[in-house]
């Protein structure tokens, strides 16, 4: 088995995390998967974006539960593109030979419906590979998971999991997505942040499921090294 590669946020290396400028050069260099966060605005429509507020990475302040999203568009990201909806980055892949993950970002606010709008959203669009739905919130991903039926779902968490196959069994769960190396998980570990050359050799040796890094050409690069092109 060969790690699979995501791109956390994109390529945030090169581009704004999350920004539409970077999904398009990911999916143009031949990115296996990619990752990215949404929100809901006020008006309850889903955005691309890491933070629940938009001070961070945008010109504007504040959070994005208060805005409409036509509000938000007034609003830019580092390379003066807008806060990109779902619909558009699902525009952009639809039809790619590139695994999406998709996280329910309701950690801290926990988006009323969030679940069901995204999941319709989804729905209407021929994704190459089932989509992987993660959250750090396991209640946003055991009410997905009857409205998406063939979708695979993964809890996040930087904490260390005691008995992670039983817990993965009890929660239906495809995968973990993790801060840290677990060796007795086997074939559904992805493990994030993972950008230090140490770090990414560590993670191909044992040959986790996958990482999320945030530049993915040199953790191919990596991961062809050690586990060939064509395992």
């Amino acid at each position: 088995m060969r790690t699979m590669i995501f791109g956390h946020r994109g390529v945030p290396e090169l581009y704004p995390e999350n920004s539409l400028q970077g999904f398009r050069y990911a999916v143009h260099h031949g990115i296996e998967g990619v990752e990215f966060d949404v929100h809901l605005t006020k008006d309850n429509v889903p955005v691309v974006m890491h933070d629940e507020k938009i001070d961070r990475t945008t010109d504007g302040r504040g959070y994005i539960k208060n805005y409409t999203y036509q509000e938000l568009r007034q609003f830019s990201l580092e390379n003066y593109e807008p806060i990109p909806s779902l619909q558009e980055v699902l525009d952009l892949l639809e039809g790619r030979d590139v695994y999406v993950n998709l996280e329910f970002k309701t950690n801290k606010i926990h988006y009323k419906n969030i679940e069901k709008i995204v999941t319709d959203m989804v729905d209407q669009y021929a994704l190459v590979h089932p989509i992987l739905y993660s959250s750090f919130n396991l209640s946003s991903i055991k009410l997905a998971q009857p409205l998406a039926p063939n979708a695979e779902f993964a809890f996040l968490t930087g904490k260390r999991i005691k008995n992670p196959k039983s817990f993965m069994q009890a929660n239906h769960l495809n995968a973990l997505h993790l801060k840290f190396y677990h060796p007795d998980i086997e074939s559904n570990e992805r493990i994030w942040t993972v950008n230090q050359s140490l770090r990414l050799h560590f993670m191909m040796k044992h040959r986790v499921a996958g990482i999320f890094t945030n530049n993915f050409q040199r953790a191919m690069e990596i991961r062809d090294e050690l586990q060939g092109k064509n395992d």
